[in-house]
């Protein structure tokens, strides 16, 4: 049986006409949302556009919390042509020198020291693999605060700056 490849997702920062930033705030995707729904949607007197208003939908799903829109930068750099082509091993590696790469690589080895000193610890003993299991739970667990895209304090210091001459 021959497997079907997913189509190609269309860019949700460009269907909502935002740019690609990890410094978009909940605010700022409800509103252009707001705006595209309302030049788009079904109900207006000339009909809208249907399909536009779908794909708006679908693009204010996909950014509408700040993990999810991390997500879409994410993919968006792994689908860009040139930069990281490949499988899961590449798109993780491009999310962590986004990220905080040293800080991931202490994470990572503070995980395995605590791994190792259960393992010592516990011996020959079955509860050895359960405070491994643990170690790589923690590690999970924590690791995707540092492989989310940096925001730029510099871009948020702007922001508060503009939002002050209001």
């Amino acid at each position: 049986m021959k497997r079907l490849r997913p189509a190609p997702r269309a860019d949700p920062f460009a269907i909502l006409g935002l740019n690609p930033s990890a410094d978009l705030s909940d605010e700022d995707v409800r509103i252009a949302w707001r705006r595209a729904a309302s030049e788009t949607h079904p109900d207006r007197e000339d009909g809208g556009d249907p399909a536009t208003f779908a794909e708006a939908a679908a693009a204010y799903t996909t950014l509408r919390t700040r993990f999810a829109r991390g997500e879409a930068l994410a993919d968006l750099d792994a689908g860009r042509p040139g930069r990281h082509p490949g499988g899961a091993l590449e798109r993780l590696a491009a999310r962590a020198r986004q990220g905080r790469p040293l800080r991931l690589g202490l994470r990572i080895l503070v995980a395995a020291a605590a791994a190792a000193a259960a393992v010592l610890a516990a011996g020959p003993h079955p509860a050895a693999p359960a405070l491994v299991t643990g170690s790589a739970t923690w590690l999970i667990l924590t690791a995707r605060h540092d492989l989310a895209p940096r925001r730029d304090s510099a871009d948020r210091r702007d922001r508060v700056e503009s939002a002050s001459d209001l």
